[in-house]
């Protein structure tokens, strides 16, 4: 079987620049506690590999399945919507891990 999983830990480049996702999590502020933090960043990375352009109602649908304790989702669906901008125009300016 071709089956792979992958984690959180292979979206920073190996050089340490962080990943769009990352950098958008971190500049629109949507870091919680980090409990739920990876299976969000691994879902979204997912859903804008294929929906870059998705609007704010098609994100809180594709996150539906992802539950946070400490946020309404706002600044994460920001950071979302921020990062479909960046690999839309093909930004790749992020920071050290």
């Amino acid at each position: 079987s071709d089956l792979s999983i992958e984690t959180v830990e292979i979206l920073a480049a190996a050089d340490g620049r962080l990943d769009p996702l990352q950098q958008a999590f971190r500049e629109k502020h949507a870091l919680q506690c980090g409990f739920c933090t990876p299976g969000i960043l691994m879902t979204m990375k997912a859903f804008l590999a294929s929906r870059p352009g998705a609007s704010e109602e098609e994100i809180r649908e594709a996150l539906a399945g992802n539950l946070c304790r400490c946020t309404g989702y706002q600044n994460i669906v920001k950071a979302v919507l921020w990062a479909g901008e960046r690999l839309r125009d093909g930004a790749d300016d992020g920071e050290e891990a």
